[in-house]
């Protein structure tokens, strides 16, 4: 079956941008993509492979495009056909509720993330999803396929990488996808050529004949993306991949997956609680607390949503700070809170008090440091729903731990 399904997709691929949906074509950053590499062929996973190091510059403007570049992407898929759905789906053990009534759909050619603190659910829906637990209530399919009647059929198309990749350490990188591409049906000269465009692809075709024993994080989570690969699977789900790996083993990774949407059409659910991944790749996220599903959209609708709602949050830095300044803040009408990190006030609102903030400022000879608008980024989104789903000892606890790993994540030490 699954050299059935892997022959069936190597025909799919035979033209240009088959593998990809025809909105994702048209979008800015596939046209940035097919510019890098100069021919007509630049949507296939055989192209992206043979031209590895252009893909991986066509990643990297995809991944820091424009944030009109990325609207525009995000208004194309909303074109595309559902590929995943979860309906009402419910996992319960005991009387704990991992999982409750969920109903998400993820489109075609689209990277969304799962966003939450360990233990908000995220991984036993990703266990449904592959059908390697059954829902207590509702039910998910892929491409229409039922995950638990026919896990069999989702598994011909779904390639999974869990946070740890295992590899057999005593063997090297090649042979380890040897192994797997023979478990796939794929022999011969098929199974070499596509062994080696995969290494090149992940960038690690120098340490191919090296034992895996021998590899960083970082290279066995890349090398676990060419395993996944050796399958040429529509769909790739991916349980906190960046855990523990240094920063540039990070931006290659976070590239190699953007491209596999952007470039090949896949559909990409990646799950995660480290901030700045979510925030460079995805399309769409959605916030998980404590088996709850809190909110799903992209990130400029999660941040209009917030503003709809009055929730701003000011970082200013002036000399002096002095009673004068604190007393025209608390007279600004829509003030909520002020507070003082360090050398910087925090300031809630319910509106932007920018406008008449700056003028006091100007007129009253303040020497301005820092001033800055918070809401744009992840952390901010992240922040707000976690106060709003009453989460405050939770999210006092993810920033206490992120004090260790820097501002959106990063751990100075491997993940324990």
């Amino acid at each position: 079956m699954a050299d059935k399904s892997a022959k069936m997709k190597e025909n799919k691929n035979g033209s240009a941008g088959s593998n990809a949906p025809k909105a994702s074509q048209e979008n800015a950053e596939v046209n940035a993509a097919k510019a890098a590499q100069g021919n007509a062929e630049a949507n296939t996973p055989k192209a992206a492979g043979e031209n590895a190091g252009n893909a991986r510059n066509a990643g990297a403007a995809a991944a820091n495009a424009p944030e009109t570049g990325q609207r525009d992407r995000s208004r194309n898929l909303e074109k595309a056909e559902h590929v995943i759905e979860m309906e009402h789906l419910t996992k319960r053990y005991g009387k704990k509720v991992a999982v409750n009534d969920l109903t998400l759909s993820i489109r075609k050619g689209e990277v969304f993330g799962l966003l939450g603190p360990n233990g908000a659910g995220k991984t036993t829906t990703i266990l449904m999803l592959l059908g390697l637990t059954e829902p207590s209530g509702g039910k998910a399919t892929i491409e229409g396929m039922d995950c638990t009647r026919d896990p069999i059929g989702v598994k011909s198309i779904v390639g999974y990488l869990p946070d740890n990749a295992g590899f057999y350490g005593d063997m090297t990188g090649r042979q380890n996808l040897r192994f797997t591409g023979r478990l796939n049906g794929l022999e011969g000269q098929e199974l070499e050529d596509r062994i080696e465009t995969l290494l090149k692809r992940v960038d690690i075709e120098y340490a191919g004949d090296q034992k895996v024993g021998t590899y960083s994080k970082g290279m066995r989570q890349r090398l676990g993306v060419a395993d996944v690969l050796m399958k040429d699977p529509e769909v790739i789900i991916m349980d906190e991949p960046t855990l523990g790996i240094d920063p540039e083993g990070m931006r290659k990774l976070l590239i190699l997956i953007r491209d596999l949407a952007v470039e090949d059409g896949r559909t990409i659910l990646i799950s995660s609680h480290q901030l700045q991944q979510i925030q460079q790749i995805c399309d769409r996220v959605g916030i998980f607390i404590e088996g709850n599903l809190i909110v799903e959209g992209s990130l400029h609708e999660l941040e209009e949503h917030i503003r709809k709602e009055g929730n701003y949050l000011l970082e200013l830095s002036v000399q002096p700070m002095d009673d004068q300044l604190l007393g025209m803040l608390y007279q600004q009408d829509g003030v909520k809170k002020i507070e003082k990190e360090g050398d910087k006030f925090m300031i809630t609102s319910k509106k932007d008090i920018r406008p008449k903030l700056t003028q006091f400022l100007g007129e009253n000879g303040y020497t301005v440091y820092h001033l800055h608008q918070r809401g744009g980024d992840l952390d901010e989104i992240y922040r707000v729903y976690f106060e709003k789903a009453g989460q405050a000892d939770e999210r006092s606890s993810y920033e206490k731990n992120n004090k260790k790993r820097g501002r959106f994540g990063r751990k100075k030490q491997q993940a324990s």
